[in-house]
């Protein structure tokens, strides 16, 4: 058996890779015909339902670039090449791509292009920025999305903020710190959705949840109310020049006024937007009536969101997809099946090395996705003999911050023949030991084995691991979700290894308080929103998160 823990270009590979297979490319949708823009639902509803009816696995052989008409053709292509190139390792998407969703895309481009950075309408906004008011309801709008914690938490919170930006006629700026400089391609043709060095007043002060320009701030201080669409629209006028959107993970849930109606009317006033979230709070949105509709028609298929979007929006700059290609096409290619196993343990969690290991061998063990070794050595396997049949091969890869779960993998099925004659090989692209959000080469090495982790038929992904979250849901792929352990129970033999989520969809680890009118006598607790939206779930491996489901 053979194994690497290093990247090809380090020369460092732990085991010779004997034998290259040429395999053909995987196949994707075929690009679906969505019509003119003034298609109706009636309209969206017949195509989608047509393409649904469509097998994927009977998609023309002819390589699907486009997505189903996700992505736009007007690209350089050597400026990115993850985002063509990606279309060839990923298997066929589960879900067909709406014709509405299309549509919104490529209208949501032109408004980027008009009021993106370097434009006239982009300079009138500013100075009306600078100048310390809101001012009118202006033609260009803005969404400033800030990073915070590791790459995962990252992705999603673009991700949401990017929907949230669409549904509501915002142009989503991104603010790059070092540490993401050149991380991901700029995804809009003919604009940047860079936020310019010099583009925004207090960002070297920083924002925190309860900073004087946060909206939940501005409620308490009078400063904004739920009425004030009543006087005229003066009062949109006379707002502070932008609102601070905090919608960070805390204590396990969402700041109050976040997602109900009144508060998503008051925060439509503000011409500018700051906002950092370390959740996936594109869930929360389907709980505002107000977006319900246009999130339907975009989405007929509720567990495609983060799917659909993250593969539009996000492609790995040529540094981090070079890591990819080469790691890809050297060890994972030629193999006829692909198992990934993202292993996160966060040190306050104190998972001991032996039951964490032990809750992934009964998973792959019990659920087929793993062969049993024997006592034999490599190589005198039952079906090793038989002539004229060659051996099928499994390529493992295993994604961690620590060695040890590869180099005891790896070992296994070095040292010992399978019973099933297949030819298992593990392999490992980095282990840096501890995470370094703070440094770019650490979030190049994390982003490129996000995406090899999506081009896996199968996974075993670590409950509440957001990295986990973003790559089965690229993929498109349900994973076998690791179960936390259980630590009242020191993980008894008779445990749930590891369980099937419902869908694809990441969970949102911290849903909102639905405590709605701000505490005055029209004050509404809608409760569990699982008791009132039937696409919703709690978590497999976060009870009282929330997922999307179908």
């Amino acid at each position: 058996m053979e194994g690497a823990k290093d990247p090809p270009e380090s020369g460092k590979r732990r085991g010779a890779v004997t034998v290259v297979f040429l395999a053909a490319l995987p196949l994707l949708l075929v690009v679906f015909l969505f019509g003119n823009r003034a298609a109706s639902i009636a309209a969206d509803t017949q195509l989608w339902t047509q393409a649904k009816q469509q097998s994927p696995r009977n998609a023309s052989s002819r390589r699907d670039r486009l997505l189903g008409g996700l992505l736009s053709p007007d690209f350089d292509e050597p400026a990115c090449r993850s985002r063509y190139e990606g279309s060839e390792r990923w298997k066929p998407s589960p879900f067909p791509v709406s014709p509405h969703l299309v549509r919104k895309l490529r209208e949501y481009e032109a408004h980027h292009r008009r009021c993106g950075p370097g434009t006239a309408r982009y300079r009138e906004a500013r100075a009306q920025l600078l100048s310390g008011r809101n001012g009118d309801r202006g033609e260009c709008r803005y969404v400033v999305w800030l990073p915070i914690q590791g790459l995962g938490n990252r992705m999603l919170g673009l991700v949401s903020t990017f929907l949230y930006a669409v549904l509501t006629g915002r142009v989503l700026l991104v603010h790059e710190p070092a540490e993401m400089e050149a991380l991901f391609c700029e995804p809009f043709p003919g604009t940047s959705w860079l936020l310019p060095r010099s583009g925004f007043p207090d960002m070297g002060r920083g924002f925190w949840s309860s900073c004087p320009e946060s909206y939940v701030s501005m409620l308490e201080s009078n400063v904004i109310g739920y009425d004030d669409n009543e006087d005229g629209g003066n009062a949109s006028a006379r707002l502070p020049a932008y609102v601070y959107l905090h919608l960070e993970n805390m204590d396990l849930r969402l700041q109050n006024h976040t997602f109900c109606e009144e508060d998503h009317r008051a925060l439509d006033r503000f011409n500018w937007m700051v906002l950092r979230s370390d959740s996936y709070f594109a869930v929360a949105l389907f709980l505002v009536p107000a977006y319900r509709a246009e999130l339907e028609r975009m989405f007929p298929a509720k567990a495609s969101v983060f799917h659909h979007l993250g593969r539009y929006l996000l492609h790995p700059g040529n540094r981090a997809w070079g890591v990819v290609r080469r790691f890809f096409d050297g060890y994972l290619a030629g193999a006829d099946e692909r198992l990934g196993v993202q292993v996160r343990v966060v040190p306050q969690s104190h998972a001991p090395f032996e039951a964490m290991y032990e809750r992934i061998q009964r998973c792959a063990r019990e659920n087929g996705l793993l062969p049993q070794v024997t006592d034999e050595p490599a190589g005198g396997g039952v079906n090793s003999s038989t002539e004229g049949m060659k051996a099928r091969r499994k390529a493992v890869l295993v994604v961690s911050l620590k060695a040890e779960y590869y180099e005891r993998l790896h070992g296994t099925y070095y040292a010992n023949a399978t019973v099933s004659g297949e030819v298992v090989t593990v392999y490992q692209p980095s282990h840096d030991g501890d995470q370094h959000t703070e440094a770019r080469a650490h979030n190049e090495r994390a982003l490129a084995e996000i995406f090899l982790l999506s081009y896996c038929d199968e996974m075993v992904t670590t409950g509440w691991s957001t990295f986990g979250y973003v790559a089965h849901a690229l993929a498109g792929v349900r994973p076998w979700l690791l179960v936390p352990l259980d630590w009242s129970s020191k993980a008894r033999a008779g445990d749930v290894a590891c369980v099937r989520p419902a869908s694809v969809e990441p969970c949102l680890h911290s849903p909102p308080s639905l405590v709605c009118r701000g505490g005055g006598p029209g004050k509404q607790d809608l409760g569990d929103p699982v008791a009132h939206v039937p696409f919703l779930r709690h978590c497999e491996d976060v009870g009282f998160g929330l997922k999307l489901v179908d």
